[in-house]
C-alpha cells in the first residue's frame, strides 16, 4: 500500500537475479586453506628478502631466523594450497603449461622454485655445509620473494568481485605491506622465544650448581679417586712385569744356602774367642778375624 492508500501494481525491486540465483557466485575456496596460504606466502617472500639483507649487513642471527621462516612459510603454504586443490597431482598439472596471462600459472612457477631455493638456503644455514651454494640459493629466493608476496593480489583482483577488481592497482602494495608486517611479527616472536629459552637454560644451570654443590664436589672427588686408582694399578702391573722371578739352578741355590750359613750368628763365639788366643802370638785381632772367616768360608 502507498502512503495515499493506493495499492501498487508493480512489486518492489529486489537485488536478485533470474531464477532465484545470486548475482555473484560464492568463492569455492576452502577455509582456512586459502587465507592461510595468502598469509604464509607473504610471510615467506618477505622473510627471504630480509634474510638476504641481513647477510649483506652482517647479521648472522637475523639471517638464520629469516631463512628458517622463509623455508617454513613456503613449505606450510604449499601444503595448504595442495589441500585446497584436493589432490597433489593438480598442482603438478599447473606446471605443465606456462601462461603469462594467468596469475595462477605464473604463481605456480614462482612458488615451486622459491620453495626449493628457500629450503636449500635454510638447510645450508643450519648445517653449515655448502655455504656458497646456500648463498646462491638465498639470493635466488630473495629475487623470487617479492613476486611470491604480491602475485596473490593479482590473482584475487582478477575475479568478478567488483570490490576486488576495482582495487587491482592497490592490492599488490597492500599484500606486500601485510607480508612485511607478518614477517616483522614473526621475527619478534621468534626472538622472544629464543631469549626465553636461553634464560631458562641459564637459570636451570645456575640452580643446579647452587643447590647441589655437595653432589658436584662428591662426583669430582670420585672421578679423581678413580683416576688415581687406575694409575696405581697400572704402575703395579708395570713393576710386577719388570720384577719377574729369576729361576736358579740347584747348584747356585745350594751355594747360596752354604754362604748364608757360613756368615750366620753361630760363628760369632768362635770369632770372639780367637782374639784372646792370638794376642799372645802378636797378631792383630782384625787380621785373625779375617783369616778365620776366610778359612770358614
Amino acid at each position: 500500500m502507498s502512503p495515499r492508500g493506493e495499492q501498487s501494481m508493480v512489486p518492489e525491486a529486489e537485488f536478485e537475479s533470474y531464477y532465484g540465483r545470486q548475482i555473484l557466485k560464492t568463492p569455492t575456496w576452502k577455509t582456512p586453506d586459502v587465507p592461510l596460504y595468502l598469509f604464509l606466502g607473504g610471510l615467506a617472500g618477505a622473510s627471504a628478502v630480509l634474510a638476504e639483507g641481513a647477510r649483506l649487513t652482517g647479521r648472522p642471527e637475523l639471517q638464520r631466523v629469516a631463512r628458517l621462516a622463509a623455508a617454513g612459510g613456503a613449505a606450510a603454504g604449499t601444503v595448504a594450497l595442495v589441500h585446497d586443490l584436493g589432490r597433489p597431482e593438480r598442482f603438478l598439472n599447473m606446471l605443465r603449461v606456462f601462461k603469462p596471462t594467468s596469475p595462477l600459472s605464473v604463481g605456480s612457477y614462482v612458488l615451486a622454485p622459491f620453495s626449493g631455493l628457500a629450503g636449500l638456503a635454510a638447510a645450508s644455514q643450519v648445517s653449515g655445509r655448502l655455504p656458497r651454494l646456500g648463498r646462491l640459493a638465498g639470493l635466488g629466493a630473495a629475487a623470487l620473494g617479492p613476486p611470491l608476496a604480491t602475485y596473490t593480489a593479482a590473482l584475487v583482483s582478477d575475479t568478478a568481485v567488483p570490490a576486488w577488481h576495482e582495487a587491482h592497482r592497490e592490492l599488490p602494495f597492500i599484500f606486500a605491506g601485510s607480508g612485511a608486517t607478518a614477517r616483522a611479527r614473526a621475527m619478534k616472536l621468534l626472538e622472544e622465544v629464543g631469549v626465553a629459552a636461553r634464560a631458562s637454560a641459564a637459570k636451570s644451570t645456575r640452580v643446579t650448581s647452587t643447590s647441589c654443590p655437595t653432589a658436584v664436589t662428591t662426583g669430582t672427588r670420585q672421578a679423581a679417586t678413580a683416576r688415581t686408582t687406575a694409575s696405581s694399578l697400572k704402575a703395579m702391573r708395570s713393576s710386577a712385569v719388570s720384577r719377574k722371578p729369576v729361576r736358579q739352578s740347584p747348584r747356585s741355590s745350594l751355594a747360596t744356602s752354604l754362604r748364608s750359613v757360613a756368615w750366620s750368628t753361630p760363628t760369632e763365639p768362635a770369632l770372639s774367642a780367637r782374639p784372646a788366643l792370638s794376642s799372645s802370638a802378636g797378631t792383630s785381632p782384625l787380621r785373625t778375624t779375617s783369616r778365620t772367616s776366610t778359612s770358614e768360608a
